[in-house]
């Protein structure tokens, strides 16, 4: 059976891309790590790194591995800090992880009742460009809790938060054929009259650009960008300034937003859940408690 100082070994050579910088940060010699990853290898029964002249890379056991060597090494950090928070020695931490957007508009009032009832628990938050690096953040034990869109397949505890609405940003004095429509809170603008517009969007592998992509295309055309943006919350005040167009969480908007805002005629909406690996220790689970009532979604 492996041990934790072997997978811990394993972790930070794939890290450092080197034996001697592994070797150098572990505190150890470069022949005791070698001895030690050869005798991972032979446990799990073939090569998990191949050595290269200038860098190390994993074979594809190594790859199949290494998740589960993260996974281990988080639970085993967790176990660790749950005995000394319980004999008194320090304070619990929560991992957070979520994607962009839903750092700005869902989680604060979450975590400021998480604040107020839990003073004693820090919390890091890890935010994600993509849907997809979130999952794979979770599976490799990096969070205790992912925040965002639901996961497909997922093997462990999902509890679903209520459905974010998308609504379309455009200047206060836009004179495109949006315009047309009432200033109220019942706007509406369909995207197909905005085809010919230059786009507010998302830098590519940012999971909102997919998402307006998704919904140009099924309103038949797809969008010219103007400019793109890696910032969720910059793209409403672009749009506003008379860039072009945002397709935007209604959730991210402060209150006293300067630019115009329309619902799009077709819904476009997205399902959120906050979601664990199997087994959830009381702090996680009292985290998600917390989600599901206050969570602004």
């Amino acid at each position: 059976m492996a041990s934790l100082r072997q997978l811990e070994y394993l972790v930070t050579v794939v890290d450092t891309g080197s034996f001697t910088r592994a070797a150098e940060q572990l505190h150890v010699t470069q022949p005791a790590l070698s001895h030690q990853m050869r005798a991972l290898e032979q446990t799990v029964g073939g090569p998990l790194l191949e050595r290269l002249p200038r860098a190390v890379r994993l074979t594809p056991m190594g790859r199949a591995m290494l998740p589960h060597a993260r996974a281990a090494l988080a639970d085993a950090e967790r176990a660790r800090c749950a005995a000394r928070q319980a004999g008194g020695l320090m304070a619990g931490e929560l991992l957070v992880a979520t994607v962009y957007s839903v750092s700005l508009g869902v989680l604060p009032p979450a975590l400021r009742v998480w604040r107020r009832e839990r003073p004693e628990v820090d919390v890091r938050l890890f935010e994600y460009r993509h849907a997809d690096e979130l999952r794979e953040a979770m599976t490799a034990g990096e969070a205790d809790v992912a925040v965002g869109p639901v996961p497909e397949g997922w093997d462990g505890p999902v509890r679903h938060l209520g459905t974010e609405e998308f609504v379309v940003v455009l200047p206060t004095d836009s004179t495109d054929s949006a315009n047309t429509a009432e200033r109220s809170a019942d706007a509406t603008v369909d995207l197909a009259t905005l085809a010919d517009c230059a786009w507010v969007h998302y830098a590519p592998g940012h999971g909102l650009a997919e998402l307006v992509d998704r919904a140009c295309a099924d309103a038949g055309f797809r969008p010219r960008p103007a400019v793109r943006t890696e910032q969720t919350a910059a793209a409403p005040i672009l749009a506003a300034a008379g860039l072009g167009p945002a397709l935007v969480p209604a959730n991210v908007l402060p209150p006293r937003f300067e630019g115009r805002v329309l619902r799009p005629s077709t819904p476009v909406r997205r399902r959120l859940a906050a979601y664990t690996r199997p087994g959830p220790d009381p702090l996680t689970s009292g985290f998600v408690d917390v989600l599901a009532e206050h969570a602004t979604v």
